[in-house]
């Protein structure tokens, strides 16, 4: 069976794309990085891919607002082939920048569609960039990067706009569908304030999946704990054996694989 083919895409600021690679291949993946002035130039090249990764960074600076410009491009120029890549179930994670970018799209939470809007990354409640390691609750639900994953992993955060923030209405159906994939919280699993949760967003929320699964946005960095001694605990008793991002990827590669089957 031949492995599936990842795309990351990288542009000028993002600096999370080789450590995702080396994440995606470690899964089992082949991977391609590149930048997305040459899908641009070509963008039924994403037709030949069965994973999409945009990583993590600061995408032209962050002008305006984390991940707005990159997200612009992908709506105006990259707009048809990236709904079709999306409608035909084919995975796609945004890891911090990226899921600033994912949210300006529109494809996270998905409800309304690529080019609207509907929830964003605001700045941390602490007013400061904030970068540590956090304990994070896995939610059962639809997301398919998840799938199987239990209980407390360990994850860390990068960021000063990772607050997410919606309407009621918008936060309730998450809620609702299980789409909340991933909650900040103290090591015991129980719900969190400031400063384990490092932005403030409420109920916790650092990750999100569109009403497939198949979108999956977070503020975590996975890409960084896929070995063991990433973890600045790994020589103590009962630190992981694994990092715990890989089952990220794994199941990500693995989704990807039944589906060419």
């Amino acid at each position: 069976m031949s492995k599936p083919n990842v795309l990351i895409l990288r542009t000028a600021g993002t600096n999370c794309d080789v450590e995702t690679e080396h994440a995606f291949r470690l899964a089992g993946a082949d991977v391609d990085c590149l930048h997305v002035g040459r899908v641009f130039e070509a963008p039924d090249t994403l037709r030949e891919y069965d994973i999409l990764a945009l990583p993590g960074g600061f995408s032209y600076g962050d002008d305006i607002a984390a991940g707005r410009l990159w997200a612009n491009e992908f709506v105006h120029r990259l707009g048809s082939p990236l709904a079709e890549f999306v409608d035909a179930g084919k995975p796609v994670i945004g890891i911090c920048n990226g899921f600033q970018a994912l949210v300006r799209t529109g494809l996270l939470p998905g409800d309304g569609g690529l080019g609207a809007q509907t929830a964003t990354l605001a700045g941390n409640d602490s007013g400061r960039y904030e970068c540590r390691w956090t304990h994070l609750r896995v939610e059962s639900g639809p997301c398919v990067f998840t799938e199987g994953m239990t209980g407390v992993i360990d994850m860390p955060v990068a960021h000063a706009e990772g607050r997410f923030v919606a309407d009621d209405e918008v936060y309730d159906a998450l809620e609702a569908s299980g789409r909340v994939v991933l909650r900040y919280v103290h090591a015991d699993g129980s719900d969190a304030a400031y400063p384990a949760n490092p932005n403030g967003s409420r109920g916790g929320v650092a990750g999100v999946c569109n009403a497939a699964g198949t979108v999956l946005g977070l503020m975590p960095h996975p890409e960084r704990f896929v070995e063991r001694t990433q973890h600045p605990s790994w020589t103590r008793k009962g630190s992981p054996d694994v990092g715990h991002g890989l089952a990220i990827f794994e199941n990500a590669v693995r989704y990807a694989a039944s589906r060419a089957q």
